[in-house]
């Protein structure tokens, strides 16, 4: 395993999730189980003011983004979470012209809603700008994942304020394996916000050709209704049900919208 480049600013001393060439997962959101990716080389590693900023050449899953310890994206996998989280929101829109993306500061989630035509302009907010210029460098193209307070109904409440009439908001949903009751918490502070609404049959429907033309590896029409049949646990009253307010789709994104909102 190779060092690591020297970065600007504060240096960190040595990642403390790789032993032995092996870079190790662990988290109080998901108890009792790891995940491990063997390292190549160590390419950036460095203290930024918000967080530890870790990105590593793994030995399959090609450069790897790391948030005080926490896996944030692949080369290998990302463009399935960029796809939906961009395009089943889009998708489900008749006309999407304004779009504000927050986090993704690397551009993997602006890669694939600057695809859409009908976009005139998109806002994209990353608190951090260390995380900007490692993936610059390191992971082009990719977007980085969600913060605690994107789950909060506050975040919720402000989003509510800043969509227009017709507006949709999607976001992670978290993992309904690890986290139904955060899933629950949701779903109950959402109702309170927002009407309900049915996101799964896809307004635009995309042909062939137009998958092909924007180059799009995961997402399709039937791909955007799959993802909300839930599996039979995940429908039982005390947690979400397909169809309502908030739909937990089974790639992990909420989707919302605020018709009639002044």
């Amino acid at each position: 395993m190779e060092p690591a480049e020297a970065g600007a600013g504060e240096a960190a001393p040595g990642p403390a999730g790789v032993h032995e060439g092996w870079f190790r997962e662990t988290c109080s959101l998901w108890p009792g189980q790891a995940l491990s990716l063997q390292v190549d080389q160590i390419l950036h590693h460095r203290r930024s003011p918000f967080q530890e900023i870790l990105v590593f050449r793994s030995k399959t899953y090609g450069n790897v983004l790391v948030l005080d310890g926490v896996i944030q994206c692949t080369e290998r996998d990302e463009f399935s979470y960029q796809e939906m989280i961009a395009n089943l929101p889009l998708c489900s829109h008749r006309n999407p012209r304004k779009v504000l993306i927050i986090g993704g500061g690397d551009g993997g989630v602006l890669r694939e809603v600057v695809k859409h035509p009908s976009v005139e302009s998109v806002i994209q907010c990353e608190i951090d700008e260390d995380v900007i210029e490692a993936s610059k460098k390191y992971l082009p193209g990719m977007a980085v994942g969600p913060a605690e307070s994107l789950f909060k109904e506050s975040y919720y409440q402000l989003m509510k304020t800043a969509l227009k009439e017709d507006g949709i908001l999607c976001c992670q949903g978290e993992c309904q394996w690890l986290h139904l009751d955060l899933i629950k918490e949701m779903r109950q502070f959402c109702k309170s916000l927002f009407p309900s609404t049915n996101f799964r049959e896809p307004v635009q429907q995309l042909s062939q050709e137009q998958v092909d033309a924007m180059g799009l590896k995961y997402y399709n029409s039937d791909i955007h209704r799959a993802a909300f049949v839930l599996p039979e646990f995940a429908r039982k009253p005390d947690t979400v049900q397909p169809g309502e307010l908030l739909l937990q789709n089974a790639h992990g994104h909420t989707t919302l919208n605020t018709p009639n909102l002044v």
